[in-house]
C-alpha cells in the first residue's frame, strides 16, 4: 500500500480501528481485565499472572513494562481510568519498533440491556507511527485482525471467571 493508493480521507478513516464484543458478566469483572496494561499481549489466552512491571520514565511518570515470553517487551502508560466504565493507554514501545508517543488504546465498558456489557475499543493515531502510510497501514492491518481476536479472547476469559 502507498499514500498513492488511499484518499487523504481514506487515510484519515484509516487512522483507527474500532471493535466490540458482548459479554456476559458483570461490568466489574471486565474492569479487572481491561485496567491490566496490555492483556491483549498474548498467544490466545490471557495469563492469570503476566509479567508486569512499572518503571518511572524520564519525566517521571509510571509506565508499566509488560514481557511476553516469546514476544518480549511492550511499553505502556495509563491515560484515564474512571472505573468501570473507561480506560485509555498509550503505548510506548514494542519490540518492533521504538516511539515516544504511540497509538492510544481506549476501552469502554457499557451495560447491556439484555445483560452484561459491551467492551468496545478503539486504537488510534496509527498516522503517527510513520510519515509513510504504507508503514503504519502496515501495523494497522494486523491489529485490526488482532483486536477481533483479543475481544474474543476477553470474553472467553472474563465468561469463565463471572
Amino acid at each position: 500500500m502507498s499514500s498513492t493508493t488511499h484518499t487523504a480521507e481514506e487515510l484519515a478513516e484509516l487512522d483507527s480501528i474500532s471493535r466490540q464484543i458482548d459479554i456476559d458478566a458483570p461490568a466489574e469483572k471486565v474492569w479487572a481485565l481491561v485496567t491490566r496494561p496490555g492483556w491483549y499481549i498474548n498467544d490466545g489466552s490471557v495469563e492469570d499472572d503476566p509479567a508486569i512491571r512499572v518503571e518511572t520514565a524520564d519525566d517521571g511518570t509510571e509506565v508499566s513494562v509488560v514481557t511476553d515470553p516469546t514476544m518480549g517487551e511492550f511499553r505502556f502508560r495509563t491515560v484515564e481510568l474512571d472505573e468501570p466504565r473507561y480506560a485509555a493507554f498509550r503505548w510506548l514501545g514494542t519490540p518492533y519498533r521504538e516511539v515516544s508517543e504511540g497509538t492510544l488504546v481506549e476501552f469502554w465498558v457499557e451495560a447491556n440491556p439484555a445483560g452484561g456489557v459491551t467492551l468496545k475499543v478503539l486504537e488510534s493515531g496509527f498516522s503517527t507511527l510513520s510519515e509513510d502510510p504504507a508503514v503504519w497501514l502496515k501495523e494497522r492491518e494486523g491489529n485490526d485482525k488482532g483486536w477481533a481476536e483479543e475481544l474474543a479472547v476477553a470474553k472467553t476469559y472474563v465468561e469463565a471467571r463471572a
